[in-house]
């Protein structure tokens, strides 16, 4: 009995050390390749799906617990999908999603097999990015390696999990995980608090709390009025709450009158009360980024965007593109474009004096708080030219 035991701890202690030794074996770079950054800092890169010979663009999203396929681009390529029983929460509605079971995807120099994708519509994205979005790549593949971002270069290295030198003068987090990094970030406004927030890597905003937390938090100033907006993620478009906040932090670094959106989260997309919104990538898009997720560790290093001006600019215009148009979307009343008179529907052919019919650049051109605008649109196409002035959110 004694040489029975004694075996089993031995066979224990070598598995053990084993573990131990993969561990803490040195990570090894996979992998290096260019990515675009979106408006808002929102991260695209391409890749391809089994041995379909188009090349993919897909979202690079800490905010997805899974990986999917826009259902445009499953119908096209005749992609073999199944009901899954599962209905996923959107900022403005809930959808049951397919799934695309045991798959693989390729980006330059790595492959992934046995993926399952999630199925959905994403031409909400596409219109608002101007690109065909045709998925998004989240937990499932952060899961299994060490992925840096880099904003400066505008690269993403992916290493094999292991042990990794961060580079210095950076700061390490240690967020909670469910499949989603969950951040403690202090807020200061009308008082300061701590919270617990999504660290969402595929939001093209700054900052985010629903308003059942901002309610219960009474973390704003009453004084301060904000706009409203438009906006579109999964589930449609929707109207929420523009204003500011006095400081967010996260870690040691701090960030000074911040753009925020608040949420009517009627489906409950932020999970209140345990979280009370997400930080967002035009945040995060100021620190180069280490997710390491087989640690449970992001390592951020502030880089040349890290004191960048946030965006105060408020047109209260909503643009997508569609069908190689730039279209109006709502355009929100008594706001500076609906007191110049133009209107949901109208199709954009210059602002100012260019004609590139690029949605981000187009947006890009309205930033600049006080700046006259001449915009040339076409409605029931007649041309028509309408000005305005920029204006600014608080």
């Amino acid at each position: 009995m004694l040489k029975v035991c004694l075996l089993i701890l031995l066979i224990f202690y070598g598995y053990f050390s084993f573990s131990q030794e993969i561990y803490e074996r040195p990570s090894k770079l996979i992998t290096q390749f260019p990515f675009k950054q979106l408006s808002g800092g929102v991260v695209l890169v391409r890749g391809k799906f089994n041995n379909i010979p188009d090349t993919l663009n897909f979202i690079l999203d800490t905010g997805s617990g899974a990986i999917s396929l826009d259902s445009e681009t499953v119908e096209e390529f005749h992609i073999h999908h199944i009901p899954s029983g599962k209905i996923i929460n959107g900022i403005a509605g809930t959808t049951e999603v397919d799934y695309a079971p045991n798959n693989s995807l390729t980006l330059p120099g790595l492959t992934i097999d046995s993926l399952d994708f999630y199925v959905n519509n994403y031409d909400v994205l596409s219109g608002v990015y101007g690109e065909k979005i045709d998925g998004i790549i989240g937990y499932s593949f952060l899961s299994k390696y060490i992925v840096k971002i880099n904003f400066d270069s505008l690269l993403v290295k992916v290493y094999s999990p292991g042990k990794i030198l961060y580079p210095p003068h950076g700061y390490l987090l240690h967020p909670l995980f469910t499949a989603l990094p969950i951040q403690s970030l202090t807020i200061k406004d009308a008082r300061t608090i701590n919270a617990n927030f999504y660290f969402d890597m595929g939001a093209g905003l700054c900052f985010l709390m629903s308003n059942q937390f901002e309610s219960d938090s009474t973390v704003l100033k009453k004084r301060r009025k904000p706009v409203y907006i438009q906006v579109q993620g999964l589930g449609g478009r929707k109207q929420m709450q523009l204003t500011i906040i006095k400081e967010v932090q996260i870690g040691p670094y701090k960030f000074r009158k911040v753009p925020t959106n608040i949420l009517d989260d009627v489906f409950n997309a932020t999970s209140y009360p345990f979280l009370g919104g997400l930080i967002g990538d035009d945040i995060l898009r100021r620190f180069n980024i280490t997710l390491n997720y087989p640690k449970r560790e992001i390592h951020l290093l502030p880089n040349s965007h890290f004191r960048d001006d946030f965006d105060y600019s408020y047109t209260g215009l909503n643009l997508y593109y569609k069908d190689g148009k730039v279209i109006l979307d709502e355009v929100i009343k008594k706001s500076p474009a609906y007191n110049a008179g133009l209107k949901k529907d109208d199709v954009i052919i210059a602002v100012n004096t260019n004609f590139s019919n690029d949605i981000t650049l187009y947006k890009n051109l309205m930033q600049n708080v006080g700046q006259k605008i001449t915009l040339l649109i076409s409605r029931d196409n007649v041309p028509m030219i309408f000005s305005f002035k920029v204006g600014r959110i608080y």
